[in-house]
């Protein structure tokens, strides 16, 4: 029996010292004050799982998760009053002296793979008329974020890594242009999708050569009540690739549906469908031509599992 116990105690050891847990908080009550004091803290060619748990607080940091330091969890408090925020924008100075543009705008920039996120919300400030302002930009493989907010207007999330595939689950995403952007693969699960502007949800620049880029799947999408001629998405990219399964269309979404990038010939290799959308803008007999409506045998390809290459995220 004691030999017994010695074991249970030994194994208990390890999967403590296995899953390193690090708190943040504002008020001095954790191990830092800062989120980018404890991700500095996770090693390069990291191996072992590390949770951060941060506590209620707002945290202005221009925050960055290197690549490498891989198999990191940010687990807030409350997703409503753990946020983490900054507000540069393009056209802003940087302390360096440098311009700012659309790709260091983030607000966090996350390279590494196997990072997840919960109860968080993302955030960039800058305001309504600051132009590209990005909260976060998602570069690595095999990301996850449940349950968290991304805050912001033009250019909010920016998948930006044509390799990289990802998960959003129970997410709320406001914006105002192309505030979903990129060329990621991503898969995003009931999530909310608020629009700010007359302006465009998704901007895709998805390779030739990936059959899946942007699947919304069973999401809500609405926008400010004031707004009517919003497309669900322009092509940055010829073969842009996005698809809305089983959605709620509010009224906020032009009749088309989609719209062409400033009329240059990108739209005519989109892949852009729908499959039994709901709502007050979801008649498919009024979208533009270009566009398609899955048949059920087109829609079976639209797995999780096959979307995101084989990778079913766990939860």
């Amino acid at each position: 029996m004691k030999i017994f116990s010695l074991i249970i105690v030994v194994v208990l050891a390890v999967s403590a010292a296995a899953q390193k847990r690090i708190v943040v908080a504002a008020d001095g009550s954790g191990n830092y004050r800062t989120v980018q004091a404890a991700l500095n803290t996770v090693p390069l060619n990291n191996k072992k799982p590390v949770t951060i748990y941060i506590k209620n607080g707002v945290y202005r940091e221009k925050l960055f998760l290197d690549s490498s330091k891989d198999f990191v969890a940010l687990v807030g408090e409350d997703k409503f009053n753990t946020i983490l925020t900054y507000d540069d924008h393009t056209g802003k100075l940087s302390p360096r002296g440098d311009t700012i543009n659309t790709r260091t705008s983030w607000s966090f920039k996350i390279k590494a793979d196997d990072f997840t996120a919960r109860n968080i919300t993302f955030q960039n400030d800058a305001g309504f008329t600051a132009g590209q302002a990005v909260a976060v930009e998602s570069d690595g493989d095999r990301t996850v974020f449940n349950n968290c907010r991304f805050i912001g207007n033009q250019d909010v999330l920016f998948t930006n890594n044509d390799k990289s595939r990802q998960y959003y689950k129970n997410c709320y995403i406001e914006g105002t242009t192309d505030f979903i952007f990129g060329s990621s693969t991503v898969w995003f699960e009931q999530c909310h999708i608020h629009s700010k502007k007359n302006s465009h949800v998704t901007a895709a620049s998805t390779p030739k050569e990936k059959e899946f880029g942007y699947v919304f799947n069973e999401c809500v999408l609405t926008g400010d009540t004031s707004l009517h001629n919003v497309s669900l998405g322009r092509p940055w990219r010829p073969y842009a690739s996005v698809v809305y399964i089983r959605c709620f269309i509010g009224e906020h979404i032009k009749p088309g549906g989609w719209s062409n990038w400033n009329n240059t010939d990108n739209y005519k290799t989109t892949r852009y469908a729908e499959y039994k959308n709901y709502g007050s803008s979801a008649d498919p007999l009024k979208r533009v031509p270009w566009s398609k409506q899955l048949t059920d045998e087109e829609r079976k390809r639209y797995t999780l599992k096959n979307v995101l290459n084989g990778w079913e995220p766990l939860l």
